[in-house]
């Protein structure tokens, strides 16, 4: 009777051994599932906003005819920072960024910023000052653009529709992300860049 008892417990215990493992499979394979869709996610957001900087570069060189008009692109002579900069109307930086407006030091630093920045995002590659360089780009453009005014310094309207967060914090912030979750391993060529030995020896480059 005791032997005849045990063969019924024990296939009862394999039935249930074997459900737990098919269990942990399961679970494996979502956890994985969800891994790769949080880096498909990180790594779009980096490549959109990666395109951002790199087409405000393209252009603004070339007068593409969006925000900059066809002629009157940066190797046509035309000043990628004169036209934004001078009409700053608001903001304790106001006559700063007035005397910096036009500037060739000020063009040459702004458009390699755009260039570098946009390069590195898309790829995938020194995503760590990309964050830095592009964070200080627009905490500087969120400075000009001054949201927390109601009235310019004329009076009239500044049309802010919000007193802090715009899209100039939200773009810092997707670099921010990307940087921190070394978003550059997938779609990008971040593993190749990490492997190099200037990069191995010094973190903040990656």
């Amino acid at each position: 009777m005791a032997v005849h008892e045990h063969s019924h417990r024990s296939p009862g215990f394999r039935l249930s051994f074997r459900s737990n493992r098919t269990g942990s499979s399961i679970a494996a394979s979502a956890g994985i599932d969800t891994h790769t869709a949080q880096a498909r996610a990180l790594a779009t957001l980096r490549i959109l906003t990666g395109f951002v900087f790199l087409w405000a570069f393209l252009d603004k060189t070339f007068g593409l005819g969006y925000a900059t008009a066809s002629g009157k692109g940066w190797i046509d002579g035309g000043s990628p920072t004169k036209g934004f900069l001078s009409s700053v109307a608001v903001g304790p930086l106001q006559s700063t960024f007035h005397a910096w407006a036009g500037a060739t030091w000020a063009d040459a630093m702004f458009m390699l910023g755009l260039l570098g920045i946009g390069v590195a995002v898309m790829t995938g590659v020194a995503l760590r000052p990309a964050a830095v360089a592009g964070t200080a780009m627009m905490a500087l453009m969120w400075m000009a653009e001054w949201p927390p005014a109601k009235h310019l310094a004329h009076g009239s309207p500044s049309m802010s529709t919000n007193p802090f967060a715009d899209y100039h914090l939200i773009y810092a912030l997707a670099l921010i992300a990307v940087a921190v979750a070394a978003a550059g391993t997938t779609w990008g060529l971040g593993r190749w860049w990490a492997g190099l030995p200037v990069v191995r020896d010094h973190a903040w480059l990656r």
